[in-house]
């Protein structure tokens, strides 16, 4: 199969791999794959391949916000290929291949609520600069059993000896080996999506791991994150397993993170700009933090997207309740690791594995640009456990303080624009309302013995 129309990897892609149909995926604003299955002979054509505008904003309830959020009149918008994003899909038995797409207009301009674009943005300010964002996310998640009825909590899996776990084995192998299987077919999806995988731990709850990707740049890694929640999902339910991403799926346990590595390097793959030449912090690197500082709080919604993702933010239980730094201390939002002066970098530990990779991404990064550009000066770095301390913190604590902090914050339209920020808000709020019609258990338990 081959086309003048595409790249020549792509032709010999279909040549080694004679699937029967192409998955067009489009992350939505919560990073879930959305589009359209295309025939494979249709795909190598140059088919083209439209949704409609809406499809970039769907919400994780199913609703959409008013038209003037996405268009009068529902218009479409063309899935344009990301050919370099091309892979076998490992679950498939050989019969499919997907694509992320991007989302253009009809005008041939970048839809502005697609969250890859918004991510590719960002990138762009960089690249004018002469400079290249490196990333690095860990991502922590849960392997629950079937779970058919939402009323009900997750339950960890029994096993081999027909116990279920309850937790604090961080680090066991023994639980790892548990799910033996389950993580050689992950293995096995991560090499076929071109995912780069590092090491994988049992985390602190019963059931919570934790796997890292090798360092690399920023659009790569959101790719290879988007695809690795899709693959987790469809090789756990394989081994008849519910791998749940929420930020804080089990009371009384950690909760699940997305913790982001972050460094800026020349373009041409230089020297490390957060240290200057005699192997010092580079005052980039304070401008940098003093960004995050400054921005994150009016950007939380991108980090920590639902009602859940705020549960997770609890005190003693190895989750950011600030916006302190600090070298080597996990009490803080912003960690920056000990390491040699060419890896200098800044941890973000606050956005939940919840988070839509590429806009947790472009959060992180616009922020950290944001002080650069305006000079700004970081907080003192603290030492000790500041979990209780007084350590400098202007984090919402729901979503609803999130969203109005985000609203009244001239910051979200500077740098992500006027249109995606009111898609965005409009979406959010169709989730919020859609939980505040729920009642929950806690408010029958305690409320309906009051008079």
């Amino acid at each position: 199969m081959k086309s003048p129309k595409l790249p020549g990897r792509v032709a010999a892609f279909f040549d080694a791999h004679p699937v029967r149909e192409v998955e067009c995926l489009l992350p939505d604003l919560n990073g879930y794959p959305r589009g359209k299955t295309l025939p494979a002979a249709a795909f190598v054509a140059g088919q083209e391949l439209r949704v409609a505008r809406a499809v970039a904003i769907h919400t994780v309830v199913g609703d959409f916000p008013d038209y003037r959020f996405y268009g009068e009149r529902d218009p479409d918008m063309v899935l344009a290929p990301d050919y370099e994003s091309l892979r076998p899909v490992p679950w498939s038995g050989g019969r499919r291949a997907l694509a992320i797409h991007d989302g253009r207009d009809l005008d041939g301009k970048p839809t502005a609520i697609a969250s890859r674009n918004v991510l590719k943005g960002v990138l762009a300010r960089y690249a004018a600069r002469g400079w290249r964002p490196i990333v690095a996310p860990e991502l922590e998640f849960y392997l629950f059993a079937a779970n058919p009825d939402p009323e009900r909590p997750f339950t960890p899996p029994p096993a081999r000896c027909g116990r279920r776990e309850v937790g604090h084995s961080a680090f066991s192998f023994s639980v790892l080996n548990e799910f033996s299987g389950f993580f050689d077919d992950l293995h096995d999806a991560l090499d076929a999506l071109g995912i780069d995988g590092d090491t994988f731990v049992h985390e602190l709850g019963p059931s919570q791991f934790e796997i890292n990707l090798r360092h690399g740049d920023a659009l790569a890694l959101a790719d290879q994150t988007f695809l690795f929640k899709y693959a987790l999902r469809e090789i756990g339910l394989k081994h008849g397993l519910y791998a749940v991403c929420m930020a804080k799926p089990l009371a009384g346990f950690p909760g699940s993170s997305m913790h982001i590595h972050q460094s800026l390097v020349e373009s041409g793959g230089g020297r490390n700009l957060f240290s200057a030449a005699d192997g010092s912090p580079s005052a980039l690197f304070g401008h940098y933090l003093a960004g995050l500082q400054a921005c994150l709080p009016s950007l939380m919604p991108l980090l920590a997207p639902y009602v859940n993702s705020y549960r997770r933010f609890t005190r003693h239980m190895a989750a950011p309740v600030n916006l302190a730094w600090g070298w080597d201390n996990r009490s803080v939002g912003l960690r920056a690791p000990l390491t040699d002066p060419g890896a200098r970098r800044v941890e973000n530990r606050l956005p939940g594995c919840d988070a839509n990779p590429y806009l947790a991404l472009a959060a992180s990064l616009a922020a950290g640009l944001y002080g650069v550009e305006r000079g700004l000066a970081p907080s003192a770095p603290v030492e000790g456990n500041v979990f209780l301390g007084d350590a400098p913190t202007a984090l919402p604590r729901s979503l609803d303080a999130a969203l109005a902090a985000m609203t009244a914050s001239d910051i979200p339209r500077a740098l992500f624009g006027d249109e995606f920020v009111a898609a965005f808000v409009a979406a959010k709020e169709v989730e919020l309302e859609s939980f505040l019609a729920e009642i929950t258990p806690w408010e029958r338990r305690y409320l309906a013995t009051q008079a």
